[in-house]
């Protein structure tokens, strides 16, 4: 195996430049090295310039979501000699506009994920009523979906949003269901007048991409076709049942 492998990386300073370059730099091709350690390598020791955001190096933040060699990925669960000989070409994600570099702006996806109410919608109960416990199968209700991480991976996978960015989007969808099946949440309601529209839930054309990358299998393309069926249900109980059966 080589010694080094060359790493081809987007620069791009809107406002500055006419367009994204890429500029090649070769770092230590060693076995334990992801693509976020040839990222700070890079960054440490050949060009301070280079720009990219991270933090945990644990796969838990989700703030290091690139695309790699065409493919969202998480750089620190990447590693170099998967693409060995190389090179390896990294750029932003895809669909979300460059702040400078590597680092894309997310404002878009923190708006759309606070309109679903990713947290326990819920009257307040007095302290005396003590914990609100819950089953093994109640738990196991919403775990998968509760494993997302933010990253935005399906975003920049999904054909739909890149097309129609009033496109709620897969992870959000994904957190708003999590808390539709927990046993704690009264806020389902709320959240499927926000997804019913035609931007929400009927957006999605189920091409899958969405799950296909996710870092954490959360399985974003299941939780919309299982909401839509929740919503076609619903919308079937307004017109059939007195008082909309709720």
């Amino acid at each position: 195996m080589a010694d080094t492998i060359a790493m081809e990386v987007a620069r791009y300073q809107p406002g500055e430049d006419g367009a994204p370059t890429m500029a090649r730099y070769d770092v230590p091709l060693r076995k334990d090295w992801v693509v976020l350690d040839g990222l700070n390598y890079i960054k440490d020791e050949i060009d301070g310039t280079v720009t990219f955001r991270w933090s945990c190096r644990m796969g838990i933040c989700g703030s290091c979501g690139m695309t790699v060699n065409g493919e969202p990925k998480l750089t620190c669960a990447t590693f170099l000699t998967d693409y060995a000989p190389g090179p390896v070409r990294v750029e932003p994600l895809a669909n979300f506009p460059v702040i400078r570099d590597l680092v894309v702006d997310i404002d878009d996806f923190l708006d759309k994920l606070s309109e679903v109410k990713p947290w326990i919608v819920r009257d307040e109960a007095p302290l005396s009523a003590g914990e609100y416990l819950q089953t093994p199968e109640q738990l196991e209700e919403y775990r998968q979906y509760s494993m997302c991480i933010n990253c935005m991976l399906c975003y920049s996978a999904c054909p739909v949003y890149g097309l129609d960015p009033e496109f709620v989007g897969p992870a959000a969808i994904a957190l708003a269901q999590r808390y539709n099946l927990d046993s704690r949440d009264e806020g389902a309601a709320e959240r499927l007048d926000v997804l019913i529209h035609p931007e929400g839930l009927w957006a999605c054309t189920f091409v899958g991409d969405c799950t296909r990358v996710c870092p954490k299998h959360v399985d974003p393309a299941g939780a919309i076709q299982r909401y839509k069926l929740t919503a076609a249900l619903d919308t079937l109980k307004h017109y059939v049942l007195p008082r909309g059966g709720r």
